[in-house]
């Protein structure tokens, strides 16, 4: 009886080993398991082949800086033609500023390159502000914007296509005046546009970076408009025009642009141009924008200019400010 009782023993024993044995495997590959096909691997090992986070810098409260004035920083404008010269052009320091005390300083806004669209005329002709439309000859709808401008009292130039440099990659008008014509050449065809445009009352150049340059061309279409008592405002598209020296040498009323709106076509920037506008007629008394009738151009213009009164600056035709 007791043998039996010793063997039985030992059979249980053995039989405890065993199931603790197979217990003991199974947690073992259950942990595997969970190691090797859990989420939080996966996403350890996704994460090493992601791009590392940018960490964003701790910047210290701006209560805490030392109060400085800061210049903002302006991009480089993009080289264009119509706009591969400064922005600003200021009075020099040695002429005094004609600003009279008290009375509003005097800004003219010239839109060039009108005549092909009959919807920027009217666009531009509901902010119901005194504009200059410069019309380039030849385009679509130059006589039609032409007859609109005198219709609702819009002051109109002839806005003449001269030679850039780097023409003739860069496009010119077919009628456009080059540098390789001769004098008889360039009154004939800027007598043609004036007959065209009887209505106009004075020019400027569109492009001309180039021809502008030259002294003699100047003088040959600076002759037919002071024959026929048009002003001419240099639009400045190249540091070294002559236009306005010649003019002067001439007797023909004359300015030059100070500020161009659109360089960039970003309602923002036409805004805060046209503020460097009004800035620049108050100092000096008086300034002169050119821009174009593009749509952000056209939005920005329609929501500021009804607003310059309250700044004491009053909005002129362009004929105004030439002397």
């Amino acid at each position: 009886m007791s043998v039996y009782n010793k063997n039985r023993f030992r059979k249980k024993t053995s039989g405890s080993r065993v199931a603790a044995l197979v217990v003991t495997i199974l947690i073992l590959v259950a942990c595997a398991g969970y190691f090797l096909f859990s989420p939080s691997k996966k996403i350890i090992e996704s994460a090493h082949k992601a791009e590392p986070a940018l960490v964003k810098p701790v910047l210290p409260a701006l209560s805490s800086l030392p109060h400085t004035t800061v210049s903002p920083i302006v991009p480089p404008l993009p080289r264009k033609e119509k706009n591969n010269y400064p922005s600003e052009t200021t009075l020099p320091e040695n002429e005094e500023p004609d600003h009279g005390g008290g009375s509003p300083a005097r800004l003219a806004i010239i839109i060039d390159d009108m005549g092909s669209s009959m919807s920027e005329a009217r666009s531009l002709s509901a902010i119901k502000v005194p504009l200059t439309f410069a019309i380039i000859p030849g385009l679509r709808a130059d006589k039609d914007v032409a007859a609109f401008a005198a219709t609702h009292k819009i002051e109109t130039m002839i806005h003449i296509p001269m030679q850039s440099q780097g023409w003739p990659t860069r496009h010119l008008e077919t009628n456009g005046l080059l540098v390789a014509m001769e004098a008889g050449e360039l009154e004939e065809r800027v007598s043609g546009f004036v007959q065209n445009f009887p209505g106009a009352v004075g020019a400027n150049n569109h492009m001309g970076s180039e021809f502008t340059e030259h002294e003699d061309k100047m003088t040959s279409v600076l002759q037919v408009l002071k024959k026929n008592n048009l002003f001419f405002i240099d639009s400045v598209t190249s540091p070294a025009s002559t236009g306005l020296k010649v003019a002067q040498r001439h007797g023909i009323r004359s300015a030059r642009r100070n500020v161009f709106l659109d360089n960039e076509l970003e309602r923002g920037y036409i805004l805060g141009q046209l503020n460097q506008a009004v800035r620049l007629a108050k100092k000096n008394g008086s300034a002169i924008a050119i821009c174009h009738p593009h749509p952000a151009t056209i939005s920005a213009l329609t929501a500021a200019l009804p607003g310059l009164a309250g700044k004491r600056v009053v909005l002129v035709p362009a004929s105004q400010l030439v002397k």
